[in-house]
């Protein structure tokens, strides 16, 4: 496999480095290289990234002004030019399909499919011109295959992927290449993050499925952020350095044994018997 070589002027912007996958990134591309842009949502996040030395930037997916107001911030900064753009800032939205309010969903959409749309639509032009580049969409196992109590992020990783995958096909012969990366449970804050979401917009107590809610909650309790075959954020990142940096980048790079479990099973299975399988995990 060919491999672009990495010089100082190669830069990356990416979405959500607060914590965990998106802050992994931004220190490792940074040692390896790379000139990282880091932007966050919360305003002391984005100060807290500047006191680490990086440049930051503000950047809200659910904000359109937010969003053109970054990218014209890094276009600047570098001349016009941007060589990878690694959509990672997104959040989980628990709860029963019946239990979601259409705002809710539509909340979930704003920043895991508008938005990082809407940031992408204003970086290909960017890579057109400049003859190439590389956008990397972080994904989730749950845009390979659908769990209970999952629904929204569930939808906006499918509609996430349908979106990549399209764009892949409209790109192709303009040098600007477009990845998936899929990981499983990663060590992260998504899980903290994505409780508080759920007892802000699920009425628990007026759902049908508030006693399976109540033991999901005391499992979380014990089992705390680390589920099974669950990989530190640098898992994640070796892909991203793949797509960033291999000639040719793959379509999708798996991450954790559950992704390339569910992924072969979906390939082999009746959809009756995934059901079956998909059923079981909690």
């Amino acid at each position: 496999m060919s491999v672009a070589p990495v010089t100082p002027a190669r830069s990356i912007l990416i979405t959500g480095c607060s914590s965990g996958i998106g802050r992994c990134a931004a220190d490792l591309l940074r040692k390896r290289g790379y000139r990282v842009f880091a932007s966050a949502r919360k305003p002391e996040d984005v100060e807290a990234l500047r006191r680490d030395g990086f440049e930051a930037v503000h950047l809200d997916l659910a904000d359109s002004s937010s969003i053109r107001a970054a990218v014209a911030f890094v276009l600047e900064a570098t001349g016009g030019s941007l060589y990878g753009l690694f959509n990672n800032g997104a959040y989980g939205q628990p709860g029963a399909v019946e239990d979601l309010r259409r705002e809710v969903l539509v909340e979930q959409f704003q920043t895991n499919v508008f938005g990082t749309h809407e940031l992408t639509q204003l970086v290909v032009p960017v890579m057109r011109r400049q003859g190439g580049g590389r956008i990397i969409h972080n994904s989730s196992l749950l845009g390979l295959v659908s769990l209970k109590y999952r629904g929204a992020y569930n939808a906006s990783k499918y509609a996430l992927e349908g979106l990549a995958d399209t764009q892949r096909l409209e790109l192709e012969g303009s040098n600007v290449f477009v990845s998936l990366v899929e990981p499983g449970p990663i060590l992260s804050r998504f899980r903290e993050n994505s409780m508080a979401v759920y007892r802000r917009t699920i009425d628990v107590d007026a759902s049908v499925h508030r006693d399976r809610y109540r033991e999901l909650e005391e499992r979380l309790a014990k089992q705390g952020a680390a589920a099974p075959f669950t990989l530190g954020p640098e898992a994640v990142v070796a892909k991203v350095i793949q797509a960033l940096e291999a000639g040719r980048p793959k379509p999708r790079y798996f991450v954790t044994f559950p992704t390339y479990l569910f992924a072969a099973l979906k390939r082999c299975l009746p959809a009756v018997w995934l059901d079956r399988v998909c059923a079981r995990v909690n």
